[in-house]
């Protein structure tokens, strides 16, 4: 059986990209650490925003779309995005959602308290503190590493068919299942970041794909060959899997879950420092082989975008 560490990224669709940029950043104080474009849809940028160094596990991704129709969250799709902070850094962020004006919600599940809120698109997100996960050495104006998020903690999935969601995660990706509480069902991969999953376990009226709703979510392969691995054993679970596609900064294959949630697995290597600098990151527009021809074009057709702190 095999078993994935945890999330790799989470992508997702929002509006205008300044306003994406300004949020994820100045707001969040998260590192732009590529500016590239939709490689399936190379009009549309590609913005992954992350730790320092833009490690898996702290990769949250998106595809602006500005001025097209809003989506709706519901089942078939990752609901609630959960960010993991430092212990004690609760009150720091409590205090900079207000003096960004962001209206905010405490609770509580499986013993932990949770601070949620959206982002300009409407995206759900939420605040939990852990022990666990490696320090984000990134600092963006009033954001420093000791307050700054670390990755993820995990998601929240919202399902057409929990009980097949919660049979995927456990049989085909390898979780395990450790608590139930209410309506919710959590279970945990083996790694230190992005490894806990809560899964609503009635099922939701089927969501809308478009602005402020997540695409997919990607799940940790060791390399390519564990890649491989992977794609053979997916499929032997009886799900209709992709080919491999090159994504330029790790391998990707996917396939749908029987609860309608799109799965990717993603390669770990070979990361965004390939083809830039640690202190380059984010700044240039980053194309691959296949799109470099059109430099100039698409230069001119994308919205300017600029990282700029907001303090």
């Amino acid at each position: 059986m095999k078993k994935t560490e945890g999330i790799h990224h989470i992508t997702a669709i929002v509006g205008h990209p300044q306003e994406n940029v300004d949020f994820y950043a100045g707001i969040l104080g998260l590192r732009l650490v590529k500016k590239t474009v939709n490689f399936d849809d190379p009009g549309t940028y590609h913005f992954y925003f992350g730790d320092d160094r833009g490690n898996p596990g702290t990769i949250i991704t998106f595809f602006p779309w500005p001025n097209a129709y809003r989506g709706k969250i519901g089942g078939g799709q990752v609901g609630v995005t959960t960010y993991v902070i430092p212990p004690g850094a609760m009150s720091f962020w409590e205090k900079r959602l207000d003096k960004f004006k962001i209206k905010y919600e405490k609770s509580k599940r499986f013993g932990e308290e949770f601070l949620q809120f959206e982002d300009v698109h409407g995206l759900k997100l939420e605040f939990v503190e852990r022990e666990e996960g490696e320090q984000n050495e990134w600092t963006f104006g009033e954001v420093m590493p000791d307050v700054a998020i670390k990755g993820f903690g995990g998601a929240v999935l919202y399902s057409l068919h929990p009980d097949e969601t919660i049979r995927s995660l456990e049989k085909t990706m390898g979780l395990e299942k450790i608590g139930e509480e209410g309506d919710d069902v959590r279970l945990k991969a083996y790694g230190h970041i992005g490894n806990i999953i809560d899964v609503k376990r009635i099922p939701l009226e089927r969501g809308q794909m478009g602005v402020g709703t997540v695409h997919h979510i990607a799940w940790r392969a060791k390399d390519k060959d564990d890649h491989l691995d992977w794609q053979a054993y997916v499929r032997k679970q009886g799900f209709r899997v992709t080919n491999v596609r090159d994504r330029n900064y790790f391998d990707a294959i996917y396939f749908r879950e029987h609860g309608d949630i799109l799965f990717e697995i993603a390669t770990d290597p070979p990361g965004f420092l390939h083809d830039e600098s640690y202190e380059t990151m984010g700044e240039p527009l980053k194309l691959p082989p296949q799109y470099e021809s059109y430099r100039k074009r698409l230069n001119q057709t994308l919205i300017p975008i600029e990282v700029r702190t907001l303090d």
